[in-house]
């Protein structure tokens, strides 16, 4: 995808999938992959710049979830709980009881991704795909276990407490271009892309530092995915309610 000669699959790509390519800065392409990581037009994915509102990072279809003690979560066709999805036992319990927002992104989405806040972002952490079978013998079949390439870190954010976002590719070759190993993020600023075999994007937020748009809530709650894009408020930051003296 990376060569010249993956040039002729862009215009039947861009037909079947009905992508508007209006939206997209004018560009003569030299491979598949530069089209599939195409930038959009300036202000056609701004973010809100009320600190309390919550945008999405991407353009996807999205689903939320609570964080319970023995939540389990779809991602790319596997069942993860937080511990196996994060490899972290620690982070794992920290996040528990918060909120966990899975970006699906299609292959008609726009591939770059961005920071939800202002903050100091940490180091990234790659975890490596798995693919294999299991036990053949014992079993008498072939059951497969797969996880996908993955990569993470945290954003230490001005309004929304201690974010992880992570992306997830493919199970052997990530395709994940994050720009920045530790840095201070701005709201909106352009974290990384996908390159042709990545595809979901993960948030999660602690325990009530993060409200999630009620029909989105609804939405996940009956198994349906909520399209947004890049830069939409998708919920609040949580406000901690005071007693009041009589």
């Amino acid at each position: 995808m990376d060569s010249r000669f993956s040039v002729p699959l862009i215009q039947p790509f861009i037909r079947c999938n009905n992508i508007n390519m209006e939206e997209y800065e004018k560009c003569r392409y030299s491979s598949f992959n530069e089209f599939f990581t195409r930038k959009i037009k300036k202000g056609r994915r701004d973010f809100s710049v009320k600190e309390e509102d919550l945008c999405s990072p991407c353009d996807a279809k999205l689903g939320v979830y609570k964080i319970g003690e023995n939540s389990t979560f779809m991602v790319k066709g596997t069942y993860y709980n937080m511990e196996s999805l994060l490899k972290s036992h620690k982070l794992a319990q920290y996040y528990k009881g918060g909120t966990l927002c899975i970006f699906r992104l299609c292959v008609d989405d726009y591939h770059r991704y961005a920071y939800i806040d202002e903050g100091k972002q940490k180091k990234n952490y790659k975890i490596p795909g798995v693919l294999h079978t299991v036990n053949p013998v014992a079993c008498g079949k072939y059951p497969v276990y797969k996880e996908n390439s993955r990569e993470f870190s945290i954003l230490y954010s001005k309004n929304f407490g201690k974010v992880l976002m992570m992306e997830v590719g493919a199970m052997l070759v990530g395709r994940i271009c994050n720009y920045n190993d530790e840095t201070h993020a701005i709201r909106g600023q352009e974290k990384g892309r996908f390159e042709y075999g990545g595809s979901t994007v993960i948030l999660a937020f602690a325990k009530d530092k993060a409200v999630i748009d009620k029909e989105i809530l609804d939405n996940s709650r009956y198994g349906f995915e909520t399209v947004v894009q890049m830069g939409s408020v998708i919920g609040k930051k949580a406000v901690k309610e005071t007693g009041m003296e009589g």
